[in-house]
């Protein structure tokens, strides 16, 4: 950010007082800019013992699979974001049954939010956003053209909890290391 965007004027990147990083803080009205992580969300939908994957028809990993998810809009709680990105990349309704998976990925400033979901029924299609919708037996999981490793964690965490019957809440980070 090189201007205000409350006033025009130029920003000066400095440590705020009280702060420890450093941000974009305009000299003419003390506005600072607080660039923080996004959040995506999106569940893990389940139809008679099947998950539902979606074929990305949109960069980034086009043609890769991945859960239903997305960027949380404004106004909107991580569970509303969570089942409106499963409608828009499946054409089906989910309802979430719990929190299921929390990932930080620092180096792309996003953490991942997933929440376990039952379909309603089995409307799902292709969408702008999904080349495919398909359900897949857990032994069927194409785990070679899996999107997002936030993706693939979440799925070994599900496969995990499903031995045991036992279905918690898992958090994980994603650290990629500048060489």
């Amino acid at each position: 950010m090189r201007f205000c965007p409350k006033c025009g004027h130029q920003v000066n990147m400095e440590i705020p007082d009280g702060d420890n990083r450093e941000r974009a803080v305009c000299p003419n009205c003390d506005f600072i800019d607080y660039d923080n992580p996004r959040m995506i969300t999106g569940t893990l939908p389940l139809f008679e013992g099947k998950i539902l994957l979606c074929k990305r028809n949109i960069e980034p990993r086009l043609g890769y699979w991945t859960l239903p998810a997305g960027f949380m809009e404004n106004n909107e709680t991580a569970l509303e974001g969570a089942l409106r990105e499963t409608l828009e990349e499946s054409g089906s309704h989910a309802i979430a049954k719990q929190p299921f998976s929390i990932i930080s990925i620092p180096h792309v400033n996003q953490v991942h939010l997933y929440y376990l979901a039952e379909l309603r029924q089995a409307d799902f299609h292709p969408t702008s956003e999904s080349s495919e919708v398909a359900l897949f037996e857990f032994h069927d999981i194409p785990w070679d053209d899996i999107a997002f490793s936030s993706v693939t964690k979440t799925l070994k965490f599900f496969l995990d909890d499903h031995k045991t019957g036992h279905y918690g809440f898992h958090e994980a980070s994603i650290i990629v290391n500048a060489q």
